[in-house]
């Protein structure tokens, strides 16, 4: 597959950074296209915060809500429809999807545009939007209220323990770390992405101009830039790709890294997730049970373990088992 650098890089703007899921490099990629006229098209959540769907940006303001990852399928419409017209039109496009949508825009294209650049992200698989959409009845109904925002990855607890975090009205916003919250668990372990996930040929096979992600494990190639704001790996693939990165570098803190070590700790680059022996069982359930029982039968048994854990380690295991009734 065509590389032509990697690097790891981080946006000079600490609010950026902390609004990003990494580094904060895509926003400033946005903005530069923005800038210079063009339109950025990216994945939004609806009104509702009910499914989340691709949506054609033009101003700065709208680009907030294409910052941040999105762990759902998203809607496409007509949006390959779309960025063809933008593109006969002669506006410069940044078009920002994974890398099967991207495989996708350009075979409907079908012919290069000098004014399209695609900028995909590594993909660990993509989640059920039905198994969302309990997820969400099933925080409105326990908390009585209608969630109407939502932020993936939240760094409440830094970079790396990063979670989900809901905003419940004009001013409540409740968080749950990523080991604690099913949602993220069952994305996490694989359970609810697409058939196509566990075989990604889009990973065989790219075509953005640039690749970017979360840069795991840092510390072990440039631990100087380790903090807990997070850090963008970033892969140019075309000379495009490597134009339209250079013309942000000044805004970045930013290193070049070999492509093998940058890679290192983010083998969904190169390799698909393994399809649990439970998946096709969990997509029957799906159908049929309600979140909080695909909880129950799926997760209960580990969640309520790590929680035993949890406890045992602030009170001491003899203190606990006299709590569950297994003392004197």
């Amino acid at each position: 597959m065509a590389v032509i650098s990697a690097y790891a890089a981080y946006s000079k703007d600490k609010l950026l950074r902390k609004s990003s899921s990494s580094g904060g490099v895509f926003s400033l990629l946005a903005n530069y296209v923005i800038e210079q006229g063009g339109v950025v098209y990216g994945v939004a959540m609806d009104a509702q915060c009910s499914y989340a769907e691709f949506v054609r940006v033009s101003n700065y303001e709208m680009l907030l809500r294409l910052r941040g990852s999105k762990y759902l399928q998203a809607k496409l419409g007509k949006t390959f429809v779309s960025v063809k017209s933008d593109l006969e039109k002669n506006t410069l496009v940044l078009f920002t999807g994974t890398g099967c949508q991207i495989n996708g825009l350009l075979g409907y294209l079908g012919k290069k545009y000098p004014n399209l650049v695609c900028v995909d992200v590594i993909c660990h698989g993509v989640p059920s939007a039905k198994l969302w959409g309990k997820y969400k009845d099933y925080c409105e109904k326990k908390n009585g209220r209608k969630v109407i925002d939502v932020n993936f990855r939240c760094k409440e607890n830094g970079w790396e323990d990063f979670g989900i975090e809901k905003k419940e009205d004009a001013f409540l916003y409740t968080f749950t770390s990523k080991s604690d919250d099913p949602y993220m668990q069952f994305f996490l372990r694989d359970y609810c992405l697409r058939p196509s996930c566990y075989s990604c040929k889009a990973k065989e096979r790219k075509l953005s101009d640039i690749t970017i992600a979360d840069f795991w494990k840092i510390e072990q190639v440039m631990p100087d830039m380790k903090d807990d704001l997070g850090v963008s790996l970033v892969i140019t693939r075309t000379e495009a790709g490597k134009a339209m990165y250079s013309a942000i570098s000044e805004k970045l803190v930013m290193s070049t890294v070999d492509y093998a070590l940058a890679i290192q700790g983010n083998k969904s680059e190169y390799c698909s997730v393994t399809m649990p022996v439970e998946r096709k069982s969990f997509y029957s359930d799906l159908d049929r049970m309600d979140f909080s029982a695909l909880v129950d039968k799926y997760l209960c048994k580990t969640l309520k373990g790590k929680i035993r854990r949890k406890l045992s380690s602030v009170i001491g295991s003899k203190w606990l088992d006299k709590i569950r009734g297994g003392g004197q």
